[in-house]
């Protein structure tokens, strides 16, 4: 058991960076370059069964995903951290379905949903979840939930290897089991910190952006309308919206700073 303690900070130790703009430390096992690579092309296979749309709101939806960019572009700029996105290819659309529903790879590749713009509203509204999903890539949050899949998958082997040789009885079962349980809720923690660490990041950009970031609070707000049944949030993979509001109120005089340059 010492040497999968060993092995796991050893992983720690070689495999840590730093998130973008808040400097979170971060577990990073993949490599960048590889998995903007492969979202390039599970991007490509998506647009073949889902048809970018081509009217008004599909080229708001672009407006504001240039817009967006741009500023985010700077603010790497600024910080001379260009490097981060390396590999970034910006794109845009608008695609036809009834999930309340943004995203955006790794490499920049962005879809919005139809299903989303009723709650939108409008340009500023969009600008909220633009700035929002963009945050998530830039900030690598996929490659690090990948990352921590990669370590659970990698620990239930060693513990259950660990315990075996430890001549440990097949009702050790329930060690394997308690340690899952407890990786997944810390998955599910680890979840909701992105989604509100994306948050602030993209009141951040869409302040650059020229978007009053105040109106993510209205956003939100019109979504907590919509959801009946939050649940328990500590099983939960975001936040709830009351909680979300109150973050985004406390990170709010930061991104003004950057709508009142």
């Amino acid at each position: 058991m010492k040497k999968i303690i060993l092995l796991f900070s050893l992983i720690f130790m070689i495999s840590c960076s730093n998130v973008p703009v808040t400097e979170r430390n971060q577990l990073m096992l993949v490599d960048e370059g590889d998995i903007i690579i492969s979202s390039e092309k599970q991007y490509q296979d998506f647009l073949k069964e889902n048809s970018p749309l081509n009217n008004k709101n599909s080229k708001l939806v672009k407006k504001v995903g240039k817009n967006i960019s741009m500023a985010v572009e700077e603010y790497f700029k600024e910080r001379g951290q260009e490097n981060l996105l390396e590999g970034y290819e910006w794109e845009f659309n608008l695609v036809d379905g009834k999930e309340i529903n943004a995203w955006c790879m790794p490499g920049g590749k962005v879809a919005f949903y139809t299903g989303i713009l009723p709650i939108t509203k409008d340009e500023l509204g969009i600008a909220v979840v633009m700035g929002h999903e963009v945050a998530h890539a830039v900030a690598r949050h996929g490659s690090e939930r990948l990352s921590h899949q990669m370590v659970v998958q990698t620990g239930a082997n060693l513990l259950s290897f660990g315990l075996l040789n430890a001549g440990v009885s097949v009702s050790s079962d329930l060690a394997l089991q308690a340690y899952g349980i407890g990786t997944n809720l810390g998955i599910l923690s680890y979840s909701r910190k992105h989604e509100l660490e994306a948050d602030r990041l993209g009141l951040i950009f869409m302040a650059m952006a020229g978007y009053d970031p105040k109106e993510a609070i209205e956003f939100w707000k019109r979504m907590a309308k919509l959801s009946k049944n939050e649940g328990n949030e500590f099983m939960s993979t975001h936040p709830s919206n009351k909680h979300r509001i109150e973050d985004i109120e406390r990170d709010l005089p930061e991104a003004m700073t950057y709508y009142n340059k």
